[in-house]
Formats: C-alpha cells, sequence, structure tokens
C-alpha cells in the first residue's frame, strides 16, 4: 500500500492542479501599469494598522460567531479614525469560510459596515504563512504570558499545504469570499498571502511542511488566478518582505511572483528609516503603486517619527502592526519566543498604538498621524 501511494500521489496532485487551474483561464488580466496608477490617484493616502480587536488572539477568534466583537471593533477602530487612519489590514481564514460561509459573510458584512462608518476601508488578507501551522477552530488557547503574538494561526494550515486534494476547498474560499464582495467599495484592496515563504524558524519551524516553500509558490500564482476570476474591482497584491530588491533578477522566487502577479505593489519593512527609504526606491523601478503593509517595530529602529514622513514624502500608503495592546501581546518584542517577558515589561512597546483604554502609548505618535493625515507638513 505504501508503495503504490508513493506512485499515485503525484499524479493525483497533478490532476488535482490541473482541474483547480481550468476555470480560471478566463480570469480577467491583472492591472496594467496605467489601471494601478489612476486608481491609486484617486485614493486618499492609505495610512492604518494591521487590525485585529484587543479581545482576539488571533484571526479565528475575531470572527467566530462565538467570539466577534462588534461593540470593541466599533470602539477601537473610532479611535483610528480619530487619528486621521483610513483603512486597517485584516486577516481572514480558510477555516472559517469550510465552517460556515453564510456567517462568515455577514460577519464580514457587519465589519465593513462598522469600519465604513469611521471612513476605513479595509484590506482583507486570504492566506498567511506565519506562526502556528495547526489551527483548529472553536476556542483558542488564551495567551502565553510574556510572549508576542503566542496565538496566530496559518492559513492554511500544514496538514492542508501538504495535500493537493484539499486544495478545490481552498480555490472555494477564495472565489466565495472576494466573489461575495467583488464590487463592493468598502473594500480598499485583497491581499492574497502575507509572506508565504516565512518559514517560522524562530517560533514553529518543526511543525512545517519540508518542502512548504516549493508548495507554496506553485499555489499563490493559482490564488491570484482564483482572486482575479471573480473579477474584483479591487486591485490584488501580496507583499514582499525579504530578499535583494534591487532587479527582478535578483530577486527570491517568491518575491518575483508578487511582483508579477499585483496589481499594486506591497512590502513589509521594520527597519530603520535608510533601509525603509532604499526599499521604496527599489520598488519605484516598476512604476506602480507602492503600500507598506507592515512596519513600526520601535526596538528595531522603525518608528512613526522617523518612517511615516518618509511613506508621506513618496506617497506609499503606510499599515503599522498593531493597533491596541490585548490578547496578542504584539506590544513585546520578538525575542520575547526566546525570552518571555513575564516578571518584567519590555522598557519600549514593540508594536500597537492605543492602549486597551483607548489612550495612545505615545501622544506625539498620534500627533504626527493625525497632522500628516490632515495635510499638515512633516515634523522637522
Amino acid at each position: 500500500m505504501k508503495s503504490s501511494l508513493q506512485t499515485t500521489r503525484p499524479c493525483l496532485a497533478a490532476i488535482v492542479l490541473l482541474v483547480t487551474t481550468l476555470p480560471c483561464l478566463h480570469a480577467q488580466e491583472r492591472w496594467t501599469e496605467a489601471q494601478a496608477n489612476t486608481w491609486y490617484a484617486a485614493q486618499p493616502w492609505p495610512v492604518g494598522a494591521n487590525f485585529l480587536p484587543s479581545t482576539a488572539i488571533n484571526e479565528l477568534e475575531m470572527w467566530q460567531s462565538d467570539t466577534f466583537d462588534p461593540k470593541t471593533i466599533d470602539r477601537e477602530l473610532g479611535w483610528a479614525e480619530g487619528i486621521g487612519m483610513n483603512t486597517m489590514r485584516v486577516f481572514l481564514h480558510n477555516l472559517l469560510w469550510e465552517q460556515d460561509p453564510e456567517g462568515f459573510k455577514q460577519r464580514i458584512d457587519t465589519f465593513l459596515t462598522i469600519a465604513a462608518r469611521h471612513h476605513i476601508r479595509p484590506v482583507f488578507v486570504l492566506f498567511d504563512s506565519c506562526w502556528d501551522p495547526f489551527p483548529k477552530l472553536g476556542p483558542q488557547h488564551p495567551p502565553i504570558p510574556g510572549v508576542h503574538n503566542s496565538g496566530w494561526v496559518q492559513a492554511p494550515g500544514a496538514a492542508v499545504l501538504a495535500d493537493p486534494t484539499q486544495y478545490p476547498r481552498l480555490e472555494q474560499y477564495v472565489k466565495g469570499v472576494v466573489g461575495s464582495f467583488a464590487n463592493d467599495p468598502r473594500i480598499l484592496a485583497w491581499d492574497v498571502w502575507n509572506e508565504p515563504d516565512n518559514g517560522n524558524e524562530s517560533a514553529y519551524a518543526r511543525g512545517e511542511p519540508r518542502n512548504k516553500n516549493e508548495i507554496v509558490l506553485g499555489l499563490v500564482p493559482q490564488v491570484f488566478a482564483w482572486a482575479r476570476s471573480e473579477h474584483p474591482i479591487q486591485p490584488l497584491t501580496s507583499g514582499l518582505w525579504h530578499g535583494d530588491w534591487d532587479s527582478l533578477d535578483k530577486m527570491p522566487p517568491m518575491a518575483r511572483v508578487q511582483i508579477e502577479e499585483s496589481d499594486v505593489i506591497s512590502f513589509h519593512n521594520y527597519g530603520w528609516p535608510e533601509d525603509f527609504e532604499k526599499r521604496v526606491k527599489d520598488l519605484e523601478q516598476f512604476h506602480r503603486p507602492i503600500i507598506c503593509t507592515e512596519y513600526m517595530a520601535r526596538g528595531n529602529g522603525s518608528t512613526f517619527d522617523t518612517i511615516l514622513p518618509i511613506a508621506h514624502q513618496y506617497r506609499v500608503g503606510a499599515i503599522n502592526w498593531g493597533l491596541v495592546a490585548g490578547k496578542s501581546q504584539t506590544y513585546l518584542p520578538w525575542d520575547s519566543w526566546q525570552h518571555p517577558y513575564v516578571l518584567e515589561q519590555p522598557a519600549i512597546w514593540f508594536h500597537d498604538v492605543f492602549h486597551a483604554d483607548g489612550t495612545p502609548y505615545r501622544e506625539r505618535e498620534v500627533e504626527i498621524i493625525r497632522d500628516l493625515t490632515s495635510g499638515k507638513p512633516p515634523p522637522l
């Protein structure tokens, strides 16, 4: 039986990939540079945060019916609106669609209604290769004391990635969600896969499929095609986050796919302002709108004071990690995975803008955000 499975599995994988790709042959084309730039010129400068309500430890707890928390979402998006933010990057999950597609769509619509009331248009993330590779529906475990983002889960999980027979379910999820909101002007963009070639070496590497990067490298173009087959009015993107971006030839394989498939270019950067500006200049060679969908790690030298004025200068969208300190504990630094901050708190917050009561972590930071989004000159 074992040798038979080894013989037939590659053939089965090829059949599944062919079948899931065929419906996408008539998908709309990637936006031209002119289309992308015309779209961006009509948008306000995108500024916001990666959003998870403070009462949720991960995207599953945010969206499941038992823990969906509109009151907290409304309150916290109100704080974001108050400092001039106009977008939020929000993670979805394929298991939520499989669990209850109609209920999930209703909760997305509720979220969009709340966000629109605060003049916020989200970027929805469909898949994510970061953190726990074993996502499970139902009650989520409590935060691990002193550890950054201790409950975040990947989408899809390792078991699905390793089993091509489950890919049609991923296709149904992408087409179902994007198709349901393809003409919804309340959505700014779709981020099809977060850090797709992230191997999670510092936290969960042992749980990953051995050939994860190869698997995801094959899936990402399909996900773009599945989403495009629904003809969304919103652009598609996937953010570069590592490697040499001086030219397409020098980029890692995944970054090349992300550049070649994205309607608008997005990237992550948690470095010093000099590095951020170089990354922006590297990406200008592609002549498309640029949005930084993750930045701001105070202990790494990435701060609102230094990064946001550069983003404003180049009109690069700026979406920092974290809005309100809560169950995700992302105000703690990444090294808390090796050295949990249980007995003492870090000297400075890593991510996040507000305390749970709405008080800013630093008043000067929210002044900078408010001033730049209102059109005032950048601070000296």
